[in-house]
């Protein structure tokens, strides 16, 4: 388990699992066009304080397990992460133009699943650890 990051005014521990695809499925990141799609995504993540965790960069899609500032929307990380990616990809290899026609190299949308280092179940411990207050008084309690 990673230790929470910390800002001026936060403390946090936010992490995300991002997925999203080339435009039709199209296998286009291979060989040189991979090694340089990775470089850009950590670039990406590395100019919004993003901690790049783990992730993949398979044939037809991007998986990226991140952790990211409170600060920064995950819409804002996704659409700076494959808005410069597919910028630079196009323009440094042109024969991905032939086979992603009209600028788009991704596809629409993303998924994107939180990732979380308590259960349920530990919540519900703290919170009902929490419904008493010391001096003998119930906090109260939102259901």
């Amino acid at each position: 388990m990673k230790p929470p990051r910390s800002s001026t005014h936060s403390v946090h521990q936010l992490q995300v699992h991002l997925v999203w695809s080339t435009k039709y499925r199209y296998q286009v990141l291979t060989g040189e066009v991979q090694l340089r799609c990775r470089d850009l995504l950590r670039q990406t993540c590395n100019a919004q304080d993003v901690q790049l965790l783990k992730g993949v960069v398979s044939k037809d899609h991007i998986h990226l397990h991140v952790s990211y500032p409170p600060a920064l929307s995950i819409s804002d990380l996704v659409r700076r992460l494959k808005g410069r990616s597919a910028k630079l990809l196009l323009q440094e290899f042109p024969e991905l133009k032939r086979r992603c026609w009209g600028g788009h190299f991704w596809g629409i949308g993303y998924g994107a699943g939180s990732v979380g280092n308590i259960t349920e179940e530990m919540l519900e411990a703290y919170l009902n650890h929490h419904k008493e207050h010391p001096n003998g008084n119930e906090n109260f309690i939102l259901e």
